[in-house]
């Protein structure tokens, strides 16, 4: 779903998808839909991206919240850097919009998470939910390939300190053979 693209071949089915999967979401009972951010293609100025956003707030049911998550790459992503994060948070100015922070692609990103959820509130207001992700790659290497808690290139300290800050509900989406160690981890060192 990219429902940022100027590219109505790509926009005008996301738009669709996005309100089957709202749809959807909201039969099985989800208290939210995450979607990510989506992009615009070299040379599309970024306003176009956040311009297409304030129109889907503006014309599609959303039965359930949607929950805006960060991304790890792409230099003409919605939601990458917290600059163009604020950017997006403005264009949807008046609208209930949702919060996701995924701990692996602000990594990525090249997004400090040593005070991040601070730096993000005061952007969003709120996070809704974290995605709690170790990575795979260095520091702002835009790569999205998640790593099992204290397996990949982020110190699980930093991880347990943005789980605690954000104040909010937790997902793992490490890679599956190590996932239940990694919520095991996630309750002892939360109390949760």
């Amino acid at each position: 779903i990219n429902v940022a693209t100027a590219n109505n071949r790509i926009r005008i089915p996301s738009r669709k998808l996005l309100a089957a999967q709202l749809e959807a979401a909201a039969a099985l009972g989800a208290k939210g839909l995450v979607v990510h951010g989506g992009h615009v293609t070299a040379g599309v100025d970024p306003q176009v991206g956040f311009d297409n956003w304030r129109k889907v707030f503006e014309r599609l049911e959303r039965p359930v919240p949607i929950l805006i998550e960060n991304t790890a790459g792409g230099g003409n992503a919605m939601a990458r850097k917290l600059e163009r994060i604020a950017r997006l948070w403005d264009a949807l100015d008046g609208f209930d919009v949702g919060f996701c922070l995924d701990t692996c692609h602000a990594h990525a990103a090249g997004e400090e998470l040593l005070g991040l959820v601070d730096r993000v509130k005061s952007i969003t207001g709120r996070i809704d939910l974290v995605h709690c992700n170790d990575s795979r790659d260095e520091f702002d290497s835009g790569a999205d390939r998640h790593a099992n808690l204290g397996a990949g290139r982020i110190d699980p300290e930093l991880l347990l300190q943005v789980c605690r800050a954000a104040d909010a509900p937790i997902v793992v989406e490490t890679p599956a053979a190590g996932q239940a160690a990694d919520v095991a981890f996630l309750r002892e060192r939360l109390g949760t």
